[in-house]
């Protein structure tokens, strides 16, 4: 039984380390975007939201 609990406990936290990569790009990226959008006098809504996207894809590749 405790090999069985060891190896869903290892998979979790794979599954995490992985899902933190994607999230902390998606928000890197989305800060990003917004901040290059206001700057330039675009739309702050969506510089957030490309910029978000690129970054979970980037999070994910790159992980």
């Amino acid at each position: 039984m405790n090999k069985i609990m060891l190896s869903a406990a290892l998979v979790a936290a794979a599954a995490l380390m992985s899902a933190c990569s994607t999230l902390r790009g998606a928000a890197i990226g989305g800060a990003g975007g917004a901040g290059i959008a206001a700057a330039t006098g675009g739309s702050v809504e969506k510089g957030a939201a490309v910029g978000g996207t690129a970054g979970a894809v980037a999070g994910t590749v790159l992980d």
